[in-house]
């Protein structure tokens, strides 16, 4: 079927497979809100009362990287339109604060404790500005809104994203925002080309839900019309693009399977991103110091998000020091310290494989030479196969973790099986694979494990098979 082959074809772009490979990164939402106590601010709040005395963005870092992230995303400006950086087309920012006498500069401050870090630096920019009085005058506020995206994109080293969302009210005018979306991302790209644009942008798109609740199965191939508006709006020369893009919502359960795909002309590659807080609220509240999410609930979302297909962004909101409270650190730890024990050691380095069918120029044993660049793969259009792994002496392991090669996404559904006492007993059967796979079961030991893939599109090709014990 030529539709399936199609499917199978469509590939990532490198920036959107380098984010996918960082897996797990972190969101810091810190403003005027952290100060009167809200989520979503008014715009009329008075500067002066933002002042993190203690503030140390070294310490926001250290708690990322407790945590095992590999990113942090900040909330530069968000609704209320205080700007955490000294923005020359506005005075509602911490120029006008008495934080370090409204000389100081929150951005530019966690850009370097990122560099220093080794972690990697992204921005929110908040389209909706209930400060701004040129808001709902679109072409104006359109043009405010790019001069301050030329700032952060220009003045903080490597961005590797801009994460967007679509909230949008009226202005003081009376009048609805209309923004320029493909105008934002022309910037974006422009100044920073390797940045992903995320959620209201074409390279990854929400998961449908801040409650970290994943699916099942996450498909990255998914029908164009689930795309931003920069890719609604390319179309519009051909149809009615309201009307495609009602077709698919980022909430709907199934994105990509055989029966979604095969009425589709048009197929991207847009994977999902996981977002939800530590804590309920996005902003710190002092009220909500006790409920921080347990290790349990945390270790549910990292293995539905990073371990079904999709990336992990956490948000640890600073309190009014300027700090990660104390009980969100901790937690932080204890999640970081999980994942990196149980995931130290590959039992499956050094083993073997034999497949039922090999492409030439492929092996079986590229499955287990730890490089994402090789992988095995049948002959085109064997869209079913098995794979046996010879560990070469018993182990006893609870997690299993494949990988498909990394510029597509094919596996539908399968098997994993074990041997004990000469005989195949089934261990776990799963759906899609894509960039990563965590297979979590009751500990067995076992020598010998067997990979049956049972459906897949055109071909299946796996990158990666590794075992642990946690």
């Amino acid at each position: 079927m030529e539709w399936v082959r199609r499917a199978a074809e469509v590939r990532p772009s490198e920036r959107q497979l380098a984010l996918q490979e960082m897996e797990f990164y972190t969101f810091i939402h810190f403003t005027v809100n952290t100060y009167t106590d809200s989520e979503w601010g008014t715009g009329t709040e008075d500067p002066s009362i933002f002042n993190p005395a203690r503030f140390d963005a070294n310490q926001w870092v250290a708690s990322c990287l407790d945590a095992g992230a590999k990113g942090l995303v900040l909330t530069c400006k968000h609704h209320d339109g205080f700007c955490l950086w000294p923005s020359r087309y506005t005075e509602h920012s911490v120029k006008n604060s008495p934080w370090k006498d409204g000389m100081g500069d929150i951005v530019r401050e966690v850009a370097e404790a990122c560099r220093k870090g080794g972690v990697k630096f992204g921005i929110y920019l908040s389209p909706w500005d209930r400060h701004e009085p040129t808001y709902g005058d679109s072409p104006a506020y359109n043009a405010y809104f790019i001069h301050q995206l030329r700032e952060l994109l220009t003045g903080y080293g490597d961005i590797f994203a801009v994460w967007f969302d679509g909230a949008c009210g009226e202005g003081p005018n009376g009048k609805r925002q209309e923004y320029d979306w493909p105008a934002y991302y022309a910037v974006i790209r422009e100044l920073q080309p390797n940045a992903v644009i995320s959620v209201c942008g074409p390279d990854i798109r929400w998961c449908g839900n801040e409650a970290g609740i994943c699916r099942p199965s996450e498909w990255s191939v998914v029908p164009a019309s689930l795309a931003s508006n920069e890719k609604i709006q390319a179309k519009s020369q051909q149809e009615d693009s309201r009307e495609f893009a009602k077709r698919y919502d980022s909430q709907d359960r199934d994105l990509g399977s055989r029966e979604i795909i095969k009425h589709e002309r048009e197929l991207i590659w847009y994977p999902a991103e996981v977002n939800t807080s530590i804590r309920p609220g996005w902003f710190y509240h002092a009220s909500e110091d006790h409920q921080v999410k347990s290790l349990k609930e945390l270790l549910h979302i990292y293995y539905g998000s990073v371990g079904g297909n999709a990336t992990f962004l956490l948000n640890i909101p600073p309190d009014r020091r300027g700090l990660i409270h104390e009980n969100d650190r901790q937690r932080l730890k204890e999640l970081g310290d999980v994942i990196r024990r149980t995931f130290e050691h590959n039992l499956a380095q050094g083993a073997s494989a034999v497949a039922s069918e090999t492409r030439s120029g492929s092996s079986p044993d590229y499955m287990l030479d730890g490089n994402r660049d090789t992988c095995w793969a049948p002959e085109d259009g064997t869209e079913a196969a098995s794979i046996e792994i010879d560990l070469h002496r018993e182990m006893t392991f609870d997690h299993i973790v494949l990988q498909e090669y990394r510029y597509g996404q094919r596996i539908e559904r399968f098997e994993l099986e074990y041997e004990d006492a000469g005989e195949w007993s089934p261990l776990y059967k799963g759906t899609v694979i894509g960039y990563k796979k965590i297979c979590q079961f009751d500990a067995i030991t076992s020598r010998r494990v067997r990979l049956r893939i049972k459906e897949s599109r055109w071909c299946p090709s796996i990158a990666a098979f590794e075992a642990y014990i946690s």
